[in-house]
């Protein structure tokens, strides 16, 4: 979109939709760190609301997001898939479609730590913090246009799992089959599994 141009950053307000708990914004691994690099650095935007990973009570860091969350709707939301089928940090273990709360904390499955120790982020499974922030899959949802990525072969089961299995959070990307302002972009690897 940078690359594009024809956008007035300076309008656009970003959000943040996960971040591990405990994990300083220098951390290679950390998203704030990400999307401050990839992003923020690039584009001259109205405000960046990121999630404190880091933060000394992050309950308080929960409301604190909770009320920007509340201010603002989210017209357009990018997101990925995880291996299991997770949205954000909504891991199976503890996804729930009906979440009252915008963002919450959650204790990361073991996939999904072992993910991040397969894509260099940490040397080792006990390296990665077992517990992080999320917004919740009705937050998620409540955006006015989703954009959902899923590629390569180490996603083709999850997107198998999330187009041809019931809609539960067993598989939480599978909410967003019920999502019509939402689009899932594959690629022939990612899609390697499904069946017509």
């Amino acid at each position: 979109m940078i690359a594009l141009g024809g956008v007035d950053w300076s309008r656009i307000v970003f959000f943040h939709l996960d971040e591990y708990l405990g994990i300083s914004p220098q951390h290679p691994a950390s998203f704030r760190y990400y999307l401050h690099k990839k992003i923020e650095k690039r584009v001259n935007s109205a405000a960046f609301h990121y999630i404190i990973g880091d933060a000394v009570e992050p309950i308080a860091e929960c409301d604190r997001y909770s009320q920007l969350l509340r201010s603002q709707p989210i017209d357009l939301c990018f997101l990925g898939i995880g291996e299991n089928g997770h949205l954000a940090f909504n891991e199976p273990s503890v996804a729930s479609f009906d979440e009252t709360q915008q963002i919450k904390l959650v204790k990361l499955d073991l996939i999904t730590r072992q993910q991040q120790v397969g894509g260099g982020y940490f040397s080792t499974i006990e390296d990665v913090p077992q517990y992080a922030f999320t917004l919740t899959i009705p937050q998620i949802c409540k955006s006015k246009k989703i954009l959902c990525l899923a590629p390569e072969k180490r996603k083709a089961t999850a997107v198998k799992n999330m187009l041809q299995l019931p809609i539960s959070t067993t598989c939480p990307a599978s909410i967003l089959r019920q999502q019509p302002q939402a689009t899932l972009f594959l690629d022939t690897d990612s899609a390697s599994k499904l069946t017509l």
